[in-house]
């Protein structure tokens, strides 16, 4: 009689290499795909995402330049308006009336106005003066600040003045008033008034002022005015170095003086 045996351990291996092989490739295929998906995935969601804050700048960044850009040019307007160089404030308007036409011929005043309503600010640009009678300047009206600034562009120096709104028409009314003398319907009022602003202190810094007023007058000498008719101990005919502004802001032309003492 023959006896056949067999080593365990030779068996065992056969076992485990005939189980190996009873794993489909198909599972490999399988576990290797879904590593692959999940890398994939990933980087698909950053691309994604990356897309998303691209296009989210690009829509902000449009916003703002139509903002600040093509809504602010929409509302420029240029004006040209005519008066006298006779006082309203001095005589009663009859007497203007019939002595000015004779006495102070008629003179034109041109400049660029801007109005955004929205933030309550109004723009004006005035060109140098054809007449020589005033000074080429910068103005901003900040009805949020209460404030007005004055460029005087010949000097590059910077004024600023708490805002008089009995002089200065306010946004709304300013724009009603700029699209009605265009269309022919209204005609400002032909005489000047006077205003006259003292300079009272220089200001160190104007971070404080506002968007529009900082952007205006930042890098330059910037002072601050008071009305003169507020100021005691100044008399009216004390010597000043005055520089003239005359400007539209309402139904009549202003003069403003800004004097140094």
């Amino acid at each position: 009689m023959v006896k056949v045996s067999f080593n365990s351990a030779l068996g065992q291996k056969d076992v485990k290499k005939d189980a190996e092989t009873l794993i489909p490739e198909e599972d490999k295929d399988a576990e290797a795909a879904l590593v692959v998906r999940h890398q994939s995935r990933a980087w698909c969601w950053c691309m994604c995402l990356g897309v998303a804050l691209m296009l989210s700048g690009v829509v902000v960044g449009g916003a703002y330049l139509y903002r600040y850009y093509i809504m602010e040019e929409d509302e420029v307007y240029f004006c040209g308006v005519n008066y006298r160089e006779d006082d309203y404030l001095i005589r009663q308007e009859e007497e203007v009336e019939l002595e000015a036409a004779n006495a102070f011929p008629l003179r034109q005043l041109e400049e660029r106005i801007r109005v955004l309503e929205r933030e309550q600010v109004e723009l004006i640009s005035v060109p140098v003066p054809e007449f020589d009678d005033g000074d080429p300047a910068d103005i901003v009206h900040d009805f949020q600040r209460k404030l007005t600034a004055y460029l005087d562009l010949s000097l590059n120096k910077c004024y600023v003045i708490p805002l008089n709104t009995s002089v200065v028409m306010p946004p709304r009314d300013f724009l009603e008033l700029l699209v009605n003398v265009k269309a022919g319907t209204y005609l400002p009022q032909s005489y000047l008034v006077h205003e006259e602003m003292i300079v009272t202190e220089r200001l160190e810094s104007v971070d404080q002022l506002g968007y529009f007023i900082y952007n205006l007058c930042r890098g330059k000498d910037t002072f601050k005015l008071q009305r003169r008719d507020r100021i005691l101990g100044i008399q009216k005919r004390e010597a000043m170095n005055c520089r003239k502004i005359r400007h539209f802001e309402s139904h009549t032309v202003v003069e403003t003086l800004i004097c140094h003492p």
